[in-house]
This record gives structure tokens, C-alpha cells and sequence, in this order.
């Protein structure tokens, strides 16, 4: 695609501008961009860049901390992290741990992966899912000694069970 100013070049820089509903696109080579004094040439911006730009957005961390943040496994500190965006090792989540957590709800909006289940089992899945959390509460009923609720969370998993067999 060659550039809408000069129509020689070919275009590196395309901008989309939406106002009011009206979408326009401009392609330009990289001279005519900078003549317009468009900013944040020569500097390439991706998923790396965005993410660590994230990355202090939760809890504040003390400068200490920052420093003193480093994986055992991969020798990774949390300097390094914000820097590049991305983790080195599955080590790292529980490292910065403190600081991930934040970016992924906000991220994601949840810091627990939930994944995708199969489409054709919607029900089974519903009454799977339903069991699981039955027994996340049935343990901290017990945890918390709360034994007469947690008698009867286990008398309705067993009905549930039961009737799903």
C-alpha cells in the first residue's frame, strides 16, 4: 500500500480515526508521518509493552520490595518483569504473586482460569461445576468448624451425586 501523501513510499504508519461514528484511515510512509509530527515513531508498542504498563496498576509495591523480588528458579526479578512484560518460568507466578494478581483481574477479570468446556455436555458440566463448588464450601465449613452446615452441604452432594450416577 503506498503512502497517501506522496504516493511513492510504501506506507508504514496507518491510523484509524473514528469521530462520531466515522471511521477514517490513514496511510502513511514513515517521512510523511513524521512531517505531520506524529508521535511514537521508531518506537514499536505490542502485548509486551501493554501488559508491563499494567503491571503497577494494583497494589502499590515499595521500592525495597521491587528490588528484593527475584524468582529462585530463574534468577527473574520484578524490575525485569515490568521491563519486558513477561514472565521466565512457572516459578515466577508464585514470586510476584502480589503483584499479578491485580494485573490479571483487570486483565481478565478474574485471577482464577476457568478454561472452556465441550459444548455438548453443557448439563453434566453445569452439575460438575456445581459439585466442585459444594465441596469448596463444604471445606471451609469445616475449616471454619461450622459442622452442622457442613453436614448438611455434605448430605446435598451426596443427593447430587447420587442422582447423577
Amino acid at each position: 500500500m503506498k503512502c497517501q501523501v506522496c504516493a511513492k513510499k510504501t506506507a508504514s504508519v496507518h491510523l484509524t480515526e473514528i469521530i462520531n461514528d466515522q471511521m477514517t484511515e490513514l496511510h502513511l510512509c514513515e517521512q510523511c508521518a513524521k512531517e505531520k509530527g506524529i508521535a511514537g515513531l521508531g518506537q514499536p508498542f505490542g502485548l509486551q509493552d501493554l501488559l508491563a504498563g499494567l503491571v503497577d496498576f494494583g497494589t502499590p509495591i515499595s521500592e525495597e520490595k521491587k528490588v528484593a523480588l527475584q524468582c529462585p528458579n530463574c534468577k527473574m526479578t520484578y524490575e525485569d518483569f515490568r521491563k519486558i512484560g513477561r514472565l521466565g518460568c512457572s516459578q515466577c507466578y508464585d514470586t510476584f504473586k502480589e503483584s499479578l494478581e491485580p494485573l490479571l483481574k483487570k486483565v481478565h477479570g478474574s485471577v482464577q482460569h476457568l478454561g472452556k468446556g465441550p459444548a455438548s455436555d453443557g448439563e453434566g458440566l453445569e452439575t460438575r461445576k456445581a459439585l466442585q463448588d459444594l465441596y469448596l464450601k463444604l471445606q471451609k465449613a469445616i475449616q471454619s468448624e461450622a459442622f452442622e452446615e457442613a453436614a448438611k452441604i455434605r448430605d446435598k452432594i451426596k443427593k447430587m451425586e447420587q442422582g447423577s450416577l
